[in-house]
């Protein structure tokens, strides 16, 4: 099989998330259109959603967690927690109980999922996206762009995409810069805005 290039950062425009968000709502497969916007609201992987039971969410204490992939019987990976929010929320009570335990059940309704590559490539599709945007890995690399452009800390980030490395966090770095700008512009605004109530109310007295 060939290596994913995991090293390349994706990420939708504004224009681009809201035709993708009203793609998956609309989608013909209504399972996948849900799938993708589990993927876009939490940045999870394809396999974790696979695995994503109803026992696995929190509603009381708020948090998703993810766990940890086995391989015979053995855990490979450690399970992680995701907080769960508003927006999960209410695709999750769309969604439903269903007769599985699993959140995104296979054909047979039961059992868990274990592909689902047709039907995100038709959303995809459907939305316009570029033709090299890679659906599930693009949608987790579009929620980790979207949080450190907007001044999510790099460290909640590594925590909320439950990277083990965080090296692997750092490739969304230079978007911090913006982040940074649209901060200082925030507290220059704030300052000199200040001066000036000062002064009018120096002026009025």
């Amino acid at each position: 099989m060939p290596r994913l290039n995991n090293v390349k950062t994706e990420m939708l425009t504004a224009e681009e998330r809201a035709r993708f968000i009203d793609a998956a709502r609309n989608a013909h497969n209504r399972k996948a259109g849900q799938f993708m916007l589990m993927a876009y609201y939490t940045g999870m992987r394809r396999g974790e959603l696979f695995r994503l039971k109803w026992t696995h969410i929190d509603f009381e204490r708020g948090f998703i967690t993810i766990k940890g992939e086995e391989q015979e019987g053995a855990k490979i990976n450690r399970d992680e927690r995701i907080p769960l929010t508003q927006p999960v929320r209410e695709l999750l009570a769309e969604i439903g109980s269903n007769d599985s335990a699993y959140v995104f059940p296979g054909r047979d309704g039961v059992s868990r999922m274990t592909d689902i590559n047709k039907q995100v490539n038709a959303i995809k599709k459907a939305a316009n996206l570029p033709a090299d945007f890679r659906p599930l890995h693009g949608l987790r690399h579009t929620f980790a762009s979207v949080a450190v452009s907007n001044g999510v800390p790099l460290s909640h980030v590594q925590k909320l995409l439950t990277h083990k490395d965080p090296s692997l966090t750092q490739r969304y770095a230079h978007l911090e810069d913006s982040a940074l700008k649209n901060s200082a512009s925030l507290v220059g605004d704030f300052l000199a805005n200040s001066v000036q109530l000062d002064r009018d109310d120096g002026n009025s007295q």
